[in-house]
């Protein structure tokens, strides 16, 4: 999550506000089975490297073969070298690297902060930006995840600065209904803006910690607690245009278009899909109502940076208010929060028509020290960059 640093002023505390409920999500489904040699074999149509998650056309800096694809599990991948970095949406890879993410590298895993101007609403000079919220005290989510909050999890990726770590939330895919393979989560989460290009490594843990461990229990804890439902590798990742050529380390830009999904695999094939094997998706809602006419909304996700350690999850309910960066986009969806960085791509939820979750935005931008969030508003934008994810898998998974 972007940190901005915050006024050092008192604020009138308005009158107190309806928010909704903590969302809860139930498992309405059984974890995956075992393994099987059948499932873990490529079928005859598919090539080995195809199987690694490795497409035909690939960029000049990315592994081309099998023998390239060992340098890159023996550290390639950290050449970082800005005129080898992949930049465009069409280019992103992320080959498989098996037992990448074990405990001890996903505990050295760091928040992705950024820095914004301490005057944020200030410094944007837009129409649409609201007062700042009062802070509203993160709460930590019951245990165990599997039963209340299965769709959510952590994405971990490797960045030039080491491993770093976001939050993500299953989501339905409407082209392979009951059995999606997506994950939201903000931009920055899988690419670095205009400064740079595509992260790697990335890999998405649901229902991480599951029983909220302490991080030295985490480190001597049983898989099925770190990972009850496994790891998932990011086969592809789509964010926005937007994000590609604004997002910055500074100041706040790309923030309103900070939207990302990833197709996922399991890092163990067992014949099912992420929805399945959760048990759990939450529909993504793209034509969300603006920010006056709700009465709260809920976030969630794994804060990691001080006070927090990334161990557990969070979550925080407030009526939203606005904050604009860029006047030629979308407001930002605001509410006061204290979670800090490494809650970034958490999802925010609203009740739908049926009264069940909707997500309506992630984690985008919040100050430091923590007493808001700010996420963008999803609409055409963020729904072409969930199409084209889609279509992209459409009938397979």
């Amino acid at each position: 999550m972007s940190s901005i640093r915050r006024h050092d002023r008192r604020r009138t505390v308005a009158a107190a506000v309806t928010v909704l409920a903590a969302l809860s999500f139930t498992v309405t489904a059984c974890q995956s089975g075992g393994d099987t040699d059948a499932d873990a074999r490529p079928s005859a149509s598919q090539s080995p490297t195809e199987d690694l998650g490795i497409p035909k056309d690939l960029p000049k800096d990315l592994p081309s073969s099998l023998k390239d694809l060992d340098k890159w599990r023996d550290g390639e991948w950290k050449n970082w070298d800005r005129d080898q970095w992949v930049r465009e949406g069409s280019k992103f890879v992320n080959p498989y690297i098996k037992d990448h993410w074990k405990p001890d590298r996903m505990d050295k895993a760091e928040d992705n902060g950024k820095r914004v101007p301490e005057n944020v609403e200030a410094a944007s000079g837009a129409s649409a930006t609201g007062p700042e919220p009062r802070p509203v005290k993160a709460r930590g989510v019951a245990t165990p995840y599997t039963r209340h909050a299965a769709p959510a999890g952590k994405v971990f990726m490797d960045t030039p600065k080491g491993p770093m770590v976001c939050s993500g939330t299953v989501v339905k895919d409407p082209r392979n209904p009951g059995k999606s393979n997506l994950v939201a989560t903000a931009g920055h989460c899988v690419h670095s803006g205009r400064s740079g290009g595509w992260l790697r490594n990335i890999m998405f843990v649901p229902a991480y910690n599951n029983r909220g461990l302490s991080p030295s229990q985490v480190q001597n804890a049983q898989p099925q607690d770190v990972a009850p439902y496994g790891q998932w590798w990011g086969e592809w990742a789509q964010t926005s245009d937007y994000w590609i050529r604004n997002g910055a380390a500074s100041g706040g830009g790309g923030s309103q278009q900070d939207f990302a999904v990833l197709h996922v695999r399991p890092e163990r094939p067992a014949g099912k899909s992420l929805e399945e094997t959760v048990g759990a998706a939450v529909k993504i809602n793209f034509n969300a109502p603006d920010a006056d006419r709700f009465s709260g909304l809920s976030t969630y996700g794994y804060p990691a940076a001080p006070p927090f350690d990334g161990a557990k999850m969070y979550s925080c309910t407030d009526k939203p208010g606005k904050l604009t960066i860029d006047d030629s986009q979308p407001a930002l969806y605001r509410i006061g929060c204290t979670m800090t960085g490494g809650s970034s791509g958490g999802g925010w939820f609203m009740k739908g028509a049926g009264g069940d979750p909707e997500l309506v935005s992630v984690n985008s931008i919040g100050p430091q020290p923590a007493t808001w969030l700010a996420g963008p508003r999803l609409g055409p934008t963020a729904k072409n960059v969930f199409d084209e994810i889609s279509k992209k898998y459409a009938g397979r998974n």
